[in-house]
């Protein structure tokens, strides 16, 4: 697995787990099923804040607390948040739901305009309902996969929609060591209006089990079970990662 970065979900034995991976040369990804980890590019945070300096956009869309809170620490480490607080200011200011709603209080952002319960993008498109958005720059706030309803209707109002990217790695692999990860990774995408953004994601990479009871919940979900441990240990399933990501030939995705 040298060179491939696996994610890792199990919470209890990660730091086991990334050892054994680094052991093989591969990098490990932390990503317990029930947290929200962000990975923000300063340089990206850079180029955006400065490209805003001179066009300022008219509409701001935060949509996790993450996300909302990794852009502000970017721009905290690169000296220039007195800038985008103005950005902010000058700006409509909407958000998803309370955590990015209290990212924005604790920076005493105005909010013009908050998506209702259960704080999905229709509702943050129902907020939007009748705002002139033809020639408007409108700036997302992302946090994994790009929500393509919420940029195709601000697109097809002739919005000119630009992405802040809060999520930048590759995966090349998703380790599931338990049925109860699988549960709970969708529980908290379906809560988040990303259970198919997931499941895109998840049929673009290949997917581990640790053994046929996590295997059987994976199918039940719908996901595709490339690997398998046999037997259902730890050391074994390491090793099929291992030879997996380590063969120059690609691995079945159908």
């Amino acid at each position: 697995m040298k060179d491939k970065t696996v994610a890792i979900l199990e919470s209890r034995m990660r730091d086991h787990i990334s050892s054994l991976v680094r052991k093989y040369g591969g990098t490990p990804f932390s990503a317990p099923a029930l947290a929200e980890m962000p990975d923000v590019n300063p340089a990206h945070i850079d180029a955006l804040i400065r490209d805003w300096n001179f066009t300022p956009p008219d509409i701001f869309i935060f949509q996790t607390g993450v996300g909302t809170r990794a852009l502000f620490a970017a721009a905290d480490s690169l000296g220039v948040a007195d800038v985008l607080l103005r950005l902010l200011a000058a700006a409509q200011v909407v958000v998803r739901g309370p955590k990015p709603t209290a990212v924005l209080h604790s920076r005493k952002v105005r909010i013009d305009r908050a998506a209702s319960d259960p704080f999905t993008t229709r509702e943050v498109l129902a907020e939007l309902l009748g705002t002139p958005l033809r020639g408007k720059r409108v700036v997302v706030q992302r946090y994994g996969e790009t929500n393509h309803e919420l940029q195709a209707e601000l697109e097809s109002e002739g919005a000119d929609v630009t992405e802040i990217v809060t999520y930048r790695d590759k995966i090349d692999l998703v380790a599931f060591t338990s049925a109860s990860q699988a549960s709970n990774l969708f529980t908290v995408a379906q809560c988040d209006g990303k259970q198919e953004s997931l499941k895109q994601s998840l049929g673009r990479t290949l997917v581990a089990s640790i053994g046929p009871v996590c295997s059987v919940a994976l199918r039940k979900l719908a996901v595709r079970v490339d690997i398998e441990a046999k037997p259902p240990k730890l050391g074994p399933f390491i090793e099929a990662i291992n030879a997996a990501l380590s063969d120059p030939r690609p691995l079945s995705k159908s």
